[in-house]
């Protein structure tokens, strides 16, 4: 397998109407694709997609995706006034990197990045 990169990120909520109107707040970004079976961002050139799950399951965090930022204090303030809850404060991970996440109201984790590293 040769890698292209990654495409896509897909939450899985109970409300998609709900999580609709939330990530299109979050990311300040209304949706290209908006179905009933699915809802799609273009978020910086990257899916953001929304799948309609009513299992009501645990979600994991066992993987993370990370959002690029340039204001990571500012970016996670606002998600958790949006209504989001803490999942790790922002925290330095070496040199001039920080992350963060949270949890989004069905409980999918959203990371944030600030790595001066990568170009917009």
């Amino acid at each position: 397998m040769v890698a292209l990169g990654l495409r896509t990120c897909i939450y899985k909520v109970d409300d998609l109407a709900a999580a609709k109107k939330w990530y299109a707040d979050a990311f300040d970004a209304q949706p290209y694709f908006d179905e009933p079976f699915y809802v799609g961002f273009d978020v910086g050139g990257y899916e953001l997609g929304l799948l309609p799950d009513s299992r009501n399951k645990a979600r994991s965090d066992t993987v993370l995706t990370y959002w690029g930022v340039e204001d990571i204090e500012a970016d996670f303030a606002r998600l958790l006034e949006l209504g989001a809850t803490l999942h790790e404060k922002p925290t330095n991970v070496g040199g001039e990197i920080v992350t963060a996440s949270v949890m989004d109201p069905w409980g999918n984790v959203i990371g944030l990045i600030y790595n001066p590293e990568f170009g917009k």
